[in-house]
């Protein structure tokens, strides 16, 4: 597993471990690191075949096979217990973590993540699942925008939309190993386990997420006995990333 270490330094700090979407990239935690990074440690990593980690997630591995990973990651460390903030898939690993190690996350953000999906969201895998096997990796790729971003966000952005698309063509994950993890994605269902999960949680879900209705996120917060929903309007489903100077604050009150 490839993983960096942002902010604080010190081996006790108080340390964050984030964790990516179906991108499976660290770097898409960009916009939090100066924020959060004065008041943590911070880890971020690539998840397994996306990014400077290799291999492949294991065909019959799911969403557990990925937070292994997380767990992995924790053990190198030495972290007996972590904050961990999870976007989409990465919420769902967190929720997986905590049905089978509770009390290792101290604190969990999920952003934009569900306990069963929607299937809303799977006609959307759908969409992506066929312009990938018809029409290629170009065509997935700038079809994915559209699943992150606000209309308005990526017309005011032109320049950052055309780099992210060459970025994500010239480090593609592979066919094989995102179509494992969409597979993960909507095999997921830990609806009826939401009662057992004590971990202290923050979800943050947005009005106008194309991807993932955040009635999901409704779902979770009435499901979860700990959690606490924070909606805004705007944002779209990479809120972090649209708005991360409101993100990181919510995030960090909420962690403080």
């Amino acid at each position: 597993m490839h993983y960096d270490i942002h902010g604080l330094t010190a081996p006790d700090a108080p340390t964050i471990i984030l964790s990516s979407g179906l991108g499976g990239s660290g770097s898409y935690w960009a916009p939090q690191i100066a924020a959060l990074g004065e008041r943590y440690r911070l880890i971020t990593y690539d998840h397994t075949g996306c990014g400077k980690t290799g291999g492949t997630v294991p065909e019959d591995g799911g969403i557990r096979a990925m937070a292994d990973d997380v767990l992995t990651i924790a053990d190198a460390l030495e972290l007996e217990r972590f904050d961990f903030i999870g976007h989409a898939l990465g919420g769902l690993m967190a929720l997986d973590i905590a049905l089978r190690q509770p009390g290792r996350i101290s604190k969990q953000v999920l952003i934009n993540a569900w306990s069963k999906a929607d299937p809303h969201s799977g006609r959307c895998f759908d969409v992506r699942i066929e312009l990938l096997e018809k029409s290629g990796i170009p065509a997935f790729v700038k079809a994915q925008p559209l699943f992150l971003y606000p209309a308005i966000f990526m017309a005011e952005n032109p320049e950052r939309m055309a780099a992210e698309e060459a970025h994500a063509i010239a480090h593609f994950q592979g066919k094989t190993n995102i179509l494992r993890r969409i597979a993960a994605l909507r095999a997921f269902d830990v609806d009826a386990q939401l009662a057992s999960i004590e971990t202290p949680t923050l979800l943050i879900a947005t009005r106008d997420d194309l991807l993932v209705p955040y009635s999901r996120s409704q779902r979770l917060a009435e499901g979860l006995p700990n959690a606490t929903l924070h909606l805004s309007d705007f944002g779209g489903h990479a809120v972090n990333v649209t708005y991360p100077d409101a993100f990181n604050q919510t995030v960090l009150d909420f962690l403080s």
